[in-house]
Protein backbone atom coordinates (compact mmCIF):
# COMPACT_ATOMS: atom_id res chain seq x y z
CA UNK A 1 0.00 0.00 0.00
CA UNK A 2 2.88 2.36 0.83
CA UNK A 3 4.43 1.72 -2.62
CA UNK A 4 1.08 2.42 -4.28
CA UNK A 5 0.75 5.61 -2.25
CA UNK A 6 4.22 6.83 -3.28
CA UNK A 7 3.39 6.11 -6.92
CA UNK A 8 0.18 8.10 -6.51
CA UNK A 9 2.12 11.00 -5.06
CA UNK A 10 4.59 10.92 -7.94
CA UNK A 11 1.70 10.88 -10.41
CA UNK A 12 0.32 13.99 -8.72
CA UNK A 13 3.69 15.70 -9.09
CA UNK A 14 3.73 14.76 -12.76
CA UNK A 15 0.37 16.48 -13.14
CA UNK A 16 1.95 19.68 -11.89
CA UNK A 17 4.01 19.94 -15.05
CA UNK A 18 0.98 19.72 -17.33
CA UNK A 19 -0.38 22.87 -18.94
CA UNK A 20 2.48 25.04 -17.62
CA UNK A 21 2.67 26.95 -20.90
CA UNK A 22 -1.06 27.70 -20.66
CA UNK A 23 -0.73 28.85 -17.06
CA UNK A 24 2.25 31.09 -17.74
CA UNK A 25 0.45 32.70 -20.69
CA UNK A 26 -2.38 34.07 -18.57
CA UNK A 27 -2.17 37.65 -17.35
CA UNK A 28 -5.50 38.09 -15.61
CA UNK A 29 -8.27 35.96 -14.16
CA UNK A 30 -11.94 36.84 -14.08
CA UNK A 31 -13.87 36.04 -10.91
CA UNK A 32 -17.65 35.82 -10.59
CA UNK A 33 -19.06 35.72 -7.05
CA UNK A 34 -22.60 34.87 -6.05
CA UNK A 35 -23.47 34.89 -2.35
CA UNK A 36 -26.56 35.08 -0.17
CA UNK A 37 -28.06 33.37 2.83
CA UNK A 38 -25.63 30.68 3.94
CA UNK A 39 -24.04 29.86 0.58
CA UNK A 40 -21.55 31.39 -1.82
CA UNK A 41 -20.05 30.34 -5.14
CA UNK A 42 -16.98 31.66 -6.92
CA UNK A 43 -16.29 30.94 -10.59
CA UNK A 44 -12.66 31.45 -11.58
CA UNK A 45 -11.88 32.04 -15.24
CA UNK A 46 -14.21 31.47 -18.19
CA UNK A 47 -17.76 31.03 -16.83
CA UNK A 48 -18.48 28.38 -19.48
CA UNK A 49 -15.28 26.41 -18.90
CA UNK A 50 -13.87 27.65 -15.59
CA UNK A 51 -10.38 26.95 -14.37
CA UNK A 52 -11.88 26.28 -10.95
CA UNK A 53 -14.99 26.92 -8.95
CA UNK A 54 -15.18 27.44 -5.21
CA UNK A 55 -18.21 26.88 -3.00
CA UNK A 56 -18.68 27.96 0.60
CA UNK A 57 -21.44 26.69 2.86
CA UNK A 58 -21.89 28.46 6.19
CA UNK A 59 -23.77 27.02 9.14
CA UNK A 60 -25.19 30.36 10.26
CA UNK A 61 -24.12 33.46 8.32
CA UNK A 62 -25.33 37.05 8.60
CA UNK A 63 -24.73 39.72 5.98
CA UNK A 64 -23.33 37.37 3.34
CA UNK A 65 -23.04 39.01 -0.09
CA UNK A 66 -20.44 39.16 -2.90
CA UNK A 67 -19.11 42.45 -1.54
CA UNK A 68 -18.99 41.34 2.10
CA UNK A 69 -17.09 38.16 1.22
CA UNK A 70 -14.08 40.05 -0.16
CA UNK A 71 -12.87 37.59 -2.81
CA UNK A 72 -9.84 38.02 -5.05
CA UNK A 73 -7.85 35.49 -7.08
CA UNK A 74 -4.26 35.93 -8.20
CA UNK A 75 -2.26 33.82 -10.60
CA UNK A 76 1.10 33.31 -8.95
CA UNK A 77 4.54 32.50 -10.30
CA UNK A 78 5.86 29.03 -9.60
CA UNK A 79 9.19 30.67 -8.72
CA UNK A 80 7.84 33.46 -6.50
CA UNK A 81 10.36 33.30 -3.66
CA UNK A 82 8.19 35.28 -1.26
CA UNK A 83 5.28 32.87 -1.74
CA UNK A 84 7.46 29.76 -1.65
CA UNK A 85 8.91 30.92 1.66
CA UNK A 86 5.41 30.81 3.13
CA UNK A 87 4.93 27.10 2.28
CA UNK A 88 5.55 24.42 4.93
CA UNK A 89 8.46 23.02 2.90
CA UNK A 90 9.25 24.61 -0.45
CA UNK A 91 11.00 21.45 -1.66
CA UNK A 92 8.12 19.09 -0.81
CA UNK A 93 5.01 21.29 -1.07
CA UNK A 94 4.78 22.27 -4.72
CA UNK A 95 2.47 24.64 -6.56
CA UNK A 96 0.72 22.93 -9.51
CA UNK A 97 1.62 24.47 -12.86
CA UNK A 98 -1.90 23.73 -14.06
CA UNK A 99 -3.51 25.63 -11.17
CA UNK A 100 -1.16 28.32 -9.81
CA UNK A 101 -3.91 30.21 -8.01
CA UNK A 102 -3.87 32.11 -4.74
CA UNK A 103 -7.47 32.49 -3.56
CA UNK A 104 -7.99 35.25 -1.02
CA UNK A 105 -11.20 35.51 0.99
CA UNK A 106 -10.72 38.55 3.20
CA UNK A 107 -14.06 40.12 4.16
CA UNK A 108 -13.80 43.89 4.61
CA UNK A 109 -14.13 45.03 8.20
CA UNK A 110 -17.09 47.28 7.35
CA UNK A 111 -18.85 44.66 5.20
CA UNK A 112 -21.08 43.27 7.94
CA UNK A 113 -20.28 39.57 7.48
CA UNK A 114 -20.41 37.26 10.48
CA UNK A 115 -21.04 33.56 11.01
CA UNK A 116 -21.29 31.08 13.85
CA UNK A 117 -19.43 27.82 14.28
CA UNK A 118 -17.95 26.60 10.97
CA UNK A 119 -18.36 26.49 7.23
CA UNK A 120 -17.23 24.21 4.42
CA UNK A 121 -15.10 25.28 1.47
CA UNK A 122 -14.59 23.25 -1.69
CA UNK A 123 -12.22 24.02 -4.55
CA UNK A 124 -13.28 22.05 -7.62
CA UNK A 125 -11.12 21.92 -10.75
CA UNK A 126 -10.72 19.86 -13.90
CA UNK A 127 -7.17 21.19 -14.32
CA UNK A 128 -5.82 18.52 -11.96
CA UNK A 129 -6.19 14.74 -12.14
CA UNK A 130 -7.35 12.78 -9.10
CA UNK A 131 -5.81 9.44 -8.15
CA UNK A 132 -6.42 7.40 -4.98
CA UNK A 133 -4.01 8.51 -2.29
CA UNK A 134 -3.66 11.86 -4.02
CA UNK A 135 -1.01 14.23 -2.65
CA UNK A 136 -3.07 17.33 -3.44
CA UNK A 137 -3.88 19.37 -0.36
CA UNK A 138 -5.59 22.64 0.60
CA UNK A 139 -3.32 25.06 2.42
CA UNK A 140 -4.49 28.12 4.33
CA UNK A 141 -2.68 31.19 5.64
CA UNK A 142 -3.43 34.60 7.11
CA UNK A 143 -2.59 37.46 4.77
CA UNK A 144 1.16 37.33 4.20
CA UNK A 145 1.55 34.54 6.78
CA UNK A 146 2.71 30.94 6.66
CA UNK A 147 0.53 28.28 5.04
CA UNK A 148 -0.59 25.11 6.79
CA UNK A 149 -2.48 22.05 5.61
CA UNK A 150 -6.20 22.33 6.36
CA UNK A 151 -7.48 19.56 4.08
CA UNK A 152 -10.24 17.35 5.38
CA UNK A 153 -11.23 15.65 2.12
CA UNK A 154 -9.69 15.17 -1.34
CA UNK A 155 -12.22 13.66 -3.73
CA UNK A 156 -12.48 12.91 -7.42
CA UNK A 157 -14.27 14.93 -10.00
CA UNK A 158 -11.55 15.79 -11.31
CA UNK A 159 -10.19 17.13 -7.99
CA UNK A 160 -12.44 18.37 -5.22
CA UNK A 161 -10.36 19.71 -2.34
CA UNK A 162 -12.40 20.41 0.78
CA UNK A 163 -11.78 22.00 4.14
CA UNK A 164 -13.72 23.12 7.20
CA UNK A 165 -13.13 26.68 8.33
CA UNK A 166 -13.69 28.77 11.43
CA UNK A 167 -12.30 31.82 9.63
CA UNK A 168 -10.42 32.87 6.48
CA UNK A 169 -8.23 34.16 4.47
CA UNK A 170 -5.81 32.79 1.76
CA UNK A 171 -5.97 29.35 0.14
CA UNK A 172 -3.76 27.34 -2.21
CA UNK A 173 -3.86 23.86 -3.68
CA UNK A 174 -0.45 22.17 -3.61
CA UNK A 175 1.04 18.72 -4.02
CA UNK A 176 2.36 17.81 -0.59
CA UNK A 177 5.04 15.10 -0.49
CA UNK A 178 5.94 15.55 3.17
CA UNK A 179 5.74 12.41 5.34
CA UNK A 180 2.24 12.18 6.77
CA UNK A 181 3.63 11.86 10.27
CA UNK A 182 5.26 15.28 9.95
CA UNK A 183 1.94 16.79 8.90
CA UNK A 184 0.12 15.07 11.77
CA UNK A 185 2.61 16.46 14.29
CA UNK A 186 2.06 19.96 12.93
CA UNK A 187 -1.70 19.56 13.21
CA UNK A 188 -1.45 18.27 16.77
CA UNK A 189 0.71 21.29 17.60
CA UNK A 190 -1.86 23.60 16.07
CA UNK A 191 -4.66 22.03 18.13
CA UNK A 192 -2.60 22.31 21.32
CA UNK A 193 -2.12 26.01 20.62
CA UNK A 194 -5.86 26.43 20.07
CA UNK A 195 -6.65 24.58 23.29
CA UNK A 196 -4.12 26.72 25.13
CA UNK A 197 -6.05 29.82 24.06
CA UNK A 198 -9.31 28.58 25.62
CA UNK A 199 -10.59 29.68 29.02
CA UNK A 200 -8.67 27.74 31.64
CA UNK A 201 -11.75 25.83 32.77
CA UNK A 202 -12.24 24.42 29.24
CA UNK A 203 -8.73 23.19 28.49
CA UNK A 204 -8.28 19.93 30.38
CA UNK A 205 -10.94 17.75 28.68
CA UNK A 206 -9.68 18.76 25.22
CA UNK A 207 -6.05 18.20 26.23
CA UNK A 208 -6.87 14.75 27.58
CA UNK A 209 -8.52 13.68 24.32
CA UNK A 210 -5.64 15.06 22.25
CA UNK A 211 -3.16 13.18 24.45
CA UNK A 212 -5.11 9.96 23.80
CA UNK A 213 -5.07 10.62 20.05
CA UNK A 214 -1.35 11.35 19.98
CA UNK A 215 -0.47 8.21 21.97
CA UNK A 216 -2.71 6.07 19.77
CA UNK A 217 -1.10 7.45 16.60
CA UNK A 218 2.35 6.60 17.98
CA UNK A 219 1.08 3.04 18.61
CA UNK A 220 -0.46 2.82 15.11
CA UNK A 221 -3.87 2.41 16.76
CA UNK A 222 -5.57 4.68 14.25
CA UNK A 223 -9.16 3.81 15.08
CA UNK A 224 -8.64 4.84 18.71
CA UNK A 225 -6.94 8.03 17.54
CA UNK A 226 -9.80 8.90 15.22
CA UNK A 227 -12.31 8.21 17.98
CA UNK A 228 -10.51 10.65 20.31
CA UNK A 229 -10.33 13.27 17.54
CA UNK A 230 -14.05 12.86 16.92
CA UNK A 231 -14.60 13.42 20.65
CA UNK A 232 -12.70 16.72 20.41
CA UNK A 233 -14.91 17.85 17.57
CA UNK A 234 -18.11 16.72 19.30
CA UNK A 235 -17.18 18.46 22.55
CA UNK A 236 -16.33 21.70 20.74
CA UNK A 237 -19.69 21.59 19.01
CA UNK A 238 -21.52 20.85 22.26
CA UNK A 239 -19.76 23.64 24.18
CA UNK A 240 -20.12 26.21 21.38
CA UNK A 241 -21.96 29.35 22.32
CA UNK A 242 -22.52 28.70 26.02
CA UNK A 243 -18.94 27.88 27.07
CA UNK A 244 -16.81 28.54 23.98
CA UNK A 245 -16.97 31.61 21.77
CA UNK A 246 -18.28 30.45 18.40
CA UNK A 247 -18.65 33.55 16.22
CA UNK A 248 -16.44 34.99 13.51
CA UNK A 249 -16.97 38.67 12.58
CA UNK A 250 -15.46 40.78 9.85
CA UNK A 251 -14.53 43.30 12.52
CA UNK A 252 -12.08 40.69 13.91
CA UNK A 253 -12.96 41.61 17.49
CA UNK A 254 -13.79 38.06 18.64
CA UNK A 255 -12.15 34.64 18.35
CA UNK A 256 -14.17 31.71 17.06
CA UNK A 257 -12.71 29.18 19.50
CA UNK A 258 -15.29 26.47 18.84
CA UNK A 259 -15.08 26.80 15.07
CA UNK A 260 -11.29 26.64 15.02
CA UNK A 261 -11.27 23.54 17.25
CA UNK A 262 -13.78 21.79 15.00
CA UNK A 263 -11.79 22.72 11.89
CA UNK A 264 -8.50 21.64 13.46
CA UNK A 265 -9.96 18.30 14.50
CA UNK A 266 -11.40 17.73 11.02
CA UNK A 267 -8.07 18.18 9.24
CA UNK A 268 -6.18 16.10 11.83
CA UNK A 269 -8.71 13.31 11.35
CA UNK A 270 -8.10 13.42 7.58
CA UNK A 271 -4.35 12.99 8.00
CA UNK A 272 -4.67 10.15 10.52
CA UNK A 273 -7.07 8.32 8.19
CA UNK A 274 -4.65 8.91 5.30
CA UNK A 275 -1.79 7.44 7.35
CA UNK A 276 -3.96 4.42 8.19
CA UNK A 277 -5.02 3.83 4.59
CA UNK A 278 -1.91 4.80 2.59
CA UNK A 279 1.04 5.00 5.00
CA UNK A 280 3.57 7.80 4.98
Amino acid sequence: MAILNWASKLLAVGALCAASAWANAQSSISVLVDASGNDASIVIGDPVNPLADVTLAFQDATGLSPASLGVSVQQVSLTDTALLARLPDASLTTLPAALPLLITIEPPANGGLSFRNTGRLEIHTHALAYVPGSAFRVLKAPLGGNFRDVSDEIAQGSVRARTTYGGFSQFLIVADLRPTGVVINEKIGYLRDRIGALPLSERQPFTAKLDIAQAAIAAADYDTAIGAIDDIRARAQARAGDFLANEWRATRDVTNHAGELVAGAATLRFSVAYLRDYGQ
